[in-house]
């Protein structure tokens, strides 16, 4: 049994989004929104920085996820996003948390089949594979997706080392 918190950053809104891996199965423990009040860039992050510390000091994860930056078209907007990055991750390893890190592309790839997904897609599989009775908030839809990736993604890694294991074996016999 892992918790997992998973994080979209944003230095306006920052989506987190909590699960609880049991076996093969992911089991929704909350999610949410960071909602960034200040006007300067500073007191944002700050308050990402908290935010994020209270979250981990609540649910007490084992692992900590986070979407990379990608290049978009205003650079300004991108280096808020890697500030916004940075404080979060910062959060998590005060907390000794490892760090794992998913391109748009990956989280998208593994929740919902397909890279180039939309947004609501994204939203549609999260409540499809967390059994939700509600969509989440896009941002926290998009965290759980976050969460989501690095479990399907350490289970993964479980089956590929046990299957190596048995090939390994199996050579030794």
């Amino acid at each position: 049994m892992a918790i997992i918190l998973g994080i979209d950053p944003g230095s306006r809104v920052t989506g987190y989004g909590v699960i609880r891996q049991i076996g093969g199965k992911s089991e929704y423990l909350a999610s949410g929104c960071i909602r960034l009040k200040a006007e300067e860039l500073a007191p944002r992050l700050k308050q990402i920085f908290n935010g994020v510390t209270e979250i981990i000091e609540q649910f007490q994860p084992d692992f900590f996820a986070i979407e990379q930056v990608f290049m978009a078209k205003n650079p300004d907007s991108a280096l808020k996003l890697g500030q916004a990055r940075g404080a979060a991750i910062v959060a998590a390893t005060m907390k000794d948390l490892p760090v794992a890190e998913y391109s748009a592309r990956q989280i998208k790839q593994s929740v919902v089949g397909k890279g180039s997904a939309e947004k609501t897609q994204v939203q549609h599989m999260v409540v499809h594979l967390l059994k939700l009775s509600s969509t989440p908030q896009s941002d926290a839809a998009d965290a759980l997706a976050v969460a989501l990736c690095h479990n399907h993604t350490q289970q993964s890694l479980l089956r590929m080392s046990g299957q190596a294991k048995k090939t390994v074996r199996g050579r030794l016999r």
